[in-house]
């Protein structure tokens, strides 16, 4: 599969837009371990922490779609970079002001959340255009994506802790937050981005929520969210266990590094079936893999367990990637894969806010059952939804069928 993703990487755009994409998002896929370490630093609680983390995460997921619409109806550069800077001033705010005074602290997490800009949407808006419109080179794409959001989720928590030692949490978060303003950049002024334009869609006040399947599948990845969330503050509370914070960022760096053998395996075939039953396979594993996380052991054990417990994480997001392509009503693309970051993002601020008290009652151990607890409800979800999600079909958003979601721009973007 890796000469198939090079080959897709070789199409014109797509290199830039998925690493441009990649750098954007990473202020906000390493926002929960930055502020968690930077909360701790200026001598705040692990529930402070948390709540913090929590605030950033609940902001983000009311700002996603709100944004994702915006730029469905207004196109990705005149969102997307504003967006971004005012997002990374939040941040800025936060460093400068420190956790002294919590109403100026909780204030400049929901900045830096609220507005924090759609790429992920905006990325998967913009692949049928650029891949001529291929069912099966955007599906691919999709499990590449999911491949790529894992290296960062892996490099993520080490650039952290680098940035960590190298200067101080303050500076890990302004360092963080440049960065992605400059990919936020790289990606508004690439052509395919300056010339998207979302279809025609249905005026409706409830947008790409008017769908149940979208819905059951929102309410599955909240709990997935949930998990993940969780294992951040646990990690945390694991590694000021053994007296070593530099063992939090090898764990949260194994946990992605699981993910992503775990994607690239589950890119490495094409698959036959309903990706809707897949994916429920996909989520009882990764709910199993949860479960040995409360062992706790020595640190590379633990470093182990925390690899095996991502291993289904990016296959489980690239066949939702396609499960949202066959649900969301047409022309609400970005709007419907933000309202994933969304609900991932309210599942996982639910679980960093409930693993810090957690684990000042029951310990370590407890805290990483919530992941598990967490894990086991998103099977539950799905099982319950199946027949909600049960569509026939191939994906209607490269089909280009009347109920599909394919945004295209005047022209595909394919070349050399």
């Amino acid at each position: 599969m890796a000469a198939g993703y090079a080959e897709l990487l070789r199409t014109r755009h797509a290199a830039r837009l998925l690493v441009g994409t990649l750098i954007g998002r990473l202020p906000n896929g390493t926002a929960a371990i930055a502020i968690v370490l930077f909360t701790r630093a200026e001598g705040g609680s692990y529930t402070l922490a948390g709540a913090l983390a929590a605030a950033y995460g609940l902001a983000n997921a009311v700002g996603q779609p709100l944004l994702g619409r915006a730029v469905d109806l207004y196109g990705q550069p005149r969102v997307q970079l504003p967006a971004a800077v005012v997002s990374a001033l939040g941040m800025v705010w936060l460093a400068l002001a420190g956790t002294g005074a919590p109403v100026a602290a909780y204030a400049a997490v929901v900045v830096a959340g609220l507005f924090t800009p759609p790429l992920e949407g905006g990325l998967r808006a913009l692949w049928p255009g650029v891949l001529g419109g291929r069912e099966e080179r955007v599906h691919a794409a999709y499990a590449m994506d999911a491949v790529a959001q894992e290296v960062m989720f892996t490099v993520g928590p080490l650039l952290v802790t680098l940035f960590v030692s190298l200067w101080s949490p303050a500076g890990a978060l302004l360092a963080l937050n440049a960065i992605g303003v400059l990919g936020a950049l790289s990606v508004v002024v690439s052509e395919p981005s300056r010339a998207w334009r979302s279809a025609p869609r249905e005026a409706h006040w409830l947008g790409a929520l008017r769908s149940k399947g979208l819905l059951a599948l929102l309410g599955a990845f909240f709990f997935v969210g949930t998990a993940l969330g969780s294992i951040a503050v646990a990690g945390v509370a694991y590694a000021d266990d053994h007296g070593n914070q530099a063992v939090y960022g090898w764990l949260m760096a194994s946990l992605g590094l699981g993910a992503l053998f775990g994607g690239v395996v589950y890119g490495a075939r094409q698959w036959a079936g309903a990706p809707e039953r897949r994916l429920r396979l996909l989520v009882a594993l990764l709910a199993l893999c949860y479960l040995p996380l409360m062992l706790t052991p020595g640190p590379v054990a633990m470093s182990g367990l925390a690899a095996l417990a991502g291993v289904f994480l990016a296959p489980a997001l690239a066949c939702a990637f396609i499960v949202v392509d066959r649900h969301a009503p047409a022309g609400t693309v970005t709007e419907a894969f933000s309202w994933l970051v969304t609900f991932f993002g309210v599942g996982a601020a639910i679980g960093t806010a409930a693993a810090g008290p957690v684990v000042e009652w029951g310990g370590t151990a407890a805290s990483f059952g919530v992941a598990s607890v967490a894990g086991a409800a998103a099977l539950g979800v799905l099982t319950v939804t199946q027949r909600v999600l049960a569509v026939p079909g191939r994906s209607r958003a490269v089909a280009g069928s009347p109920g599909g979601v394919s945004q295209v721009p005047s022209e595909p973007f394919v070349g050399n």
